[in-house]
């Protein structure tokens, strides 16, 4: 579907220029200079887990859900196949491990030379409430880079808001 090479993207991280599935995860670390904490001047560190799309790696599932504070689902926009799996993954990934539909980002992903219908497919209705944009980084690259960088401050001020709840609990 295109997940390496869009987490490459958005990481800025370097290029791969075969294809390789990957094979369980591949962990990416980096900043991003637009998304601070609190508003505050503190840049943010974030991990984004490119997890390899096989079933074969469930068994790995639960140490990828541990602590994570939101998840990207990226599907290929050109495959209707990848539609039932989707409903999987935010089932796994979002709904069983009790997070926000705000930490949760739909990317219908268009490869090059796909020349893909940029309309909404039809999602059922648990994912029909999610954040869903699509990409791609022939034709304009900056607009998923934006996107991007909203659901990380989106992430972000949900994550705050949790740990500021967590601590008046605490206090009182």
């Amino acid at each position: 579907s295109g997940k390496t090479v869009l987490a490459n993207f958005l990481t800025e991280s370097s290029d791969i220029t075969e294809y390789n599935p990957t094979q369980g995860v591949r962990i990416l670390e980096f900043e991003n200079p637009h998304v601070t904490s609190n508003n505050k001047s503190a840049r943010c560190e974030f991990e984004l887990w490119d997890c390899g799309g096989d079933s074969k790696f469930e068994s790995c599932w639960p140490a990828l859900m541990k602590d994570a504070h939101g998840v990207v689902i990226v599907f290929n926009a050109d495959m209707p196949s990848h539609l039932k799996e989707i409903e999987m993954w935010y089932s796994c990934f979002v709904h069983q491990q009790l997070l926000q539909d705000t930490q949760c980002l739909l990317i219908a992903h268009h490869k090059p030379g796909s020349g893909g219908d940029m309309g909404n497919p039809s999602l059922s209705p648990p994912l029909s409430k999610l954040k869903l944009v699509h990409s791609n980084l022939e034709e304009d690259p900056e607009e998923i880079r934006m996107e991007f960088t909203k659901y990380l401050k989106s992430v972000v001020n949900s994550v705050s808001e949790s740990r500021d709840r967590e601590e008046m609990l605490i206090i009182t």
